[in-house]
């Protein structure tokens, strides 16, 4: 049978039928002498959809020329088509997928700076209320606590109020005894802070040795309770001569101030003196002064302050930010990541579809599988290239091992030692 050339041009352009309008349509969509909006929306709309059906257009045609030397003719052709009918439907996901995406930037711009905004504030509100809740933590955690802090705390704030009195009365005594002695002006800013200190110190163990006399009562240890007595007798006779007595000094002139011919007298004066110590001891004791003592003491000689804490006691801790925020926080930060992932699949994967679909022409005409499946779901379904290959390998029965696969040469170390030949070989060299 003879072909003539116009015959053989018909063939030629059948087989080259795609060189007919890629060039144009190429050109088309690359539309390099429109304006720019036109240009723009030619090269993101039309652009890829012309690249991968001018790529399906060649496929169809080598397969279709092998099509008489395949095994199973059917089966390809239906595959043929099923990708054809991919590529549409890419196309279309494509152009939905842009709209899609130009729909879902804003809103996700919106709802990270409203997430962005809300988390400033919330942070911003709690560092404002810290002081407040450390507050209300050191509150919760005294309250419920079963070391007496409170009482600890009014016993120590008593005994630096007294003391404050005392170093104002006792000043210019002190003052005036030191000047005796050494024949100088002491100032009184350096006397009071010596003279503060060792008074704290002398009323806060005025309630220790109270604290020790009243367990020796309990204890009803009549040779503990005489010696504490005596212990405290000599407290309570240091106190009212030099301390509760100069007090009273000091109120002489209000007294006077109110009857003619006023005078109290030594004996007045020790008397009011004990009757403001004992007041003051038995109200500042009963109060706070009998549970803070021994926890103070305790802590001073080192035996330290038991503390149970019962199992449904909530624990609180300080200086930390709210437990609401750091939720708040866990949970936008995972919706965050949430609409990330939907805002990049909606990004990548209408362009990437269209492309596995111009691939799955080729994958087809070559070994007359797909390679991708379509249509994609997720990110997760864009998957590592090596674990693509494999799968791909499983899927077609191909079980040859590439250079950069290392079971092969242990696979065909292995079919070698099965086979009878080389064992009889093996058997023999041996």
């Amino acid at each position: 049978m003879s072909f003539n050339e116009p015959t053989i041009r018909a063939i030629v352009g059948i087989v080259a039928f795609p060189m007919l309008f890629q060039g144009a349509l190429i050109a088309f969509a690359w539309g390099a002498g429109d304006a720019t909006g036109v240009l723009v929306a030619k090269r993101l709309f039309l652009l890829l959809p012309a690249c991968a059906v001018v790529v399906a257009c060649w496929a169809t045609v080598v397969s279709v020329l092998s099509v008489p030397i395949r095994s199973a003719r059917h089966e390809f052709i239906t595959a043929l088509f099923v990708t054809w009918w991919d590529l549409g439907k890419s196309v279309l996901s494509y152009w939905g997928g842009l709209f899609g995406f130009a729909v879902k930037l804003p809103l996700a711009v919106l709802a990270f700076l409203r997430v962005t905004v809300i988390a400033a504030w919330a942070l911003l509100m709690d560092l404002v209320l810290m002081p407040f809740t450390f507050l209300r933590h050191v509150g919760g955690n005294v309250v419920r606590s079963p070391i007496p802090w409170i009482a600890v705390l009014l016993t120590l704030a008593w005994c630096a109020i007294e003391t404050t009195i005392f170093t104002y009365v006792m000043s210019p005594v002190v003052i005036d005894t030191f000047s005796n002695i050494t024949g100088e002006t002491l100032s009184e800013n350096f006397v009071r802070v010596p003279l503060f200190l060792f008074l704290f110190f002398v009323v806060l163990g005025s309630y220790a040795v109270l604290s020790t006399f009243v367990e020796a009562v309990k204890s009803k240890s009549v040779q503990q309770i005489a010696g504490i007595l005596v212990v405290e007798c000599v407290v309570i006779f240091v106190e009212v001569m030099f301390l509760y007595r100069e007090f009273v000094d000091a109120l002489v002139p209000w007294f006077a101030q109110y009857s003619a011919n006023f005078e109290l007298g030594i004996y007045g004066t020790i008397g009011i003196a004990c009757f403001a110590w004992f007041g003051i001891r038995s109200l500042s004791w009963f109060l706070f002064a009998a549970h803070g003592t021994p926890t103070i003491m305790s802590v001073i000689q080192g035996r330290g302050v038991e503390y149970v804490v019962s199992a449904g006691a909530p624990r609180t801790r300080f200086f930390e930010l709210s437990e609401a925020l750091w939720t708040r926080t866990h949970q936008d930060g995972a919706w965050m990541r949430e609409r990330g992932d939907a805002l990049l699949a909606s990004f990548m994967l209408p362009p990437l579809q269209v492309v596995a679909a111009a691939v799955n022409f080729c994958t087809l005409c070559l070994l007359n599988k797909h390679l991708f499946s379509l249509p994609f779901e997720n990110l997760g379904a864009i998957r590592y290239s090596e674990k693509l290959v494999r799968d791909f390998k499983a899927r077609s029965g191909f079980h040859g091992a590439s250079p950069a696969h290392p079971g092969g040469n242990a696979a065909r170390r292995h079919d070698s030692e099965l086979d009878p030949d080389s064992m009889t070989i093996t058997a023999g060299r041996s």
